[in-house]
């Protein structure tokens, strides 16, 4: 049996994660917002970043009685042709936020069944199960499908008339539920968040975040100092 590679992951680049994500991830964007990177090596070449945010909702943490401040969303995985397990690179990429991000008390994921994914990687990661998000309003324009937080940040407005003397093609869309996976960080968070489990829904369908390989090698490992969804280390994409 082959040896396992050595497996590092260390803070990155903007380039670096949005690289990743045009490349490796099916939504072919980097999100817009506040972002943590997290970068992935395996024996010294680079394979993707996971990366978190504040996502598409302001009221991410309000159910589970959180400040915006103590949550986050991990909004991509987007990883090239790899060996080591991506339960394991999220594993290890959820460990640098609790280290470098001590008042996160929780992070919450989501699958999109209309990707075929039924959340494998959380499943695989003991993450909690909780259910079925509501639908999401979503916006095409010219080709793309875009959260209204997108919208936002594109055309300064999100009222759907104005948008549309911008871009004419806009139409309004809404996607189904996705599967909802909660992470608690401590052991108070983790008590509160029990009584929600619900059985993990079976996978019916292949799922897996992977993608085509590629030469691009960032500026070497922690081309990003820690960051802090606060403060000035953050990046916020531009579209």
């Amino acid at each position: 049996m082959p040896d396992k590679p050595e497996l590092k992951v260390d803070f990155c680049s903007h380039e670096a994660a949005k690289f990743a994500c045009i490349n490796w991830h099916y939504s072919k964007c980097l999100p817009v917002g506040k972002l943590v990177k997290v970068g992935a090596w395996e024996d010294g070449k680079y394979i993707g970043a996971v990366i978190f945010g504040r996502g598409a909702s302001p009221y991410l943490g309000k159910k589970y009685n959180l400040r915006q401040d103590q949550c986050v969303e991990l909004v991509r995985v987007a990883l090239t042709k790899h060996k080591t397990e991506v339960s394991r690179i999220v594993s290890s990429s959820i460990r640098m936020i609790k280290e470098h991000l001590p008042g996160i008390k929780l992070i919450i994921s989501f699958a999109d069944p209309e990707q075929g994914h039924i959340g494998g990687i959380y499943q695989a990661g003991n993450w909690v199960y909780t259910g079925v998000s509501g639908a999401t309003m979503m916006w095409h324009i010219d080709g793309e499908v875009m959260h209204k937080r997108s919208v936002g940040a594109r055309y300064n407005t999100t009222i759907p008339e104005e948008v549309k003397k911008i871009a004419p093609s806009t139409k309004i869309v809404w996607a189904e539920g996705k599967y909802r996976y909660l992470m608690p960080l401590d052991k108070k968070m983790r008590r509160q968040i029990v009584k929600l489990s619900k059985p993990y829904p079976k996978k019916t369908c292949p799922e897996g975040v992977t993608g085509s390989t590629s030469g691009f090698q960032p500026e070497g490992v922690g081309s990003s100092p820690a960051p802090g969804l606060g403060g000035s280390n953050t990046t916020t994409e531009q579209p």
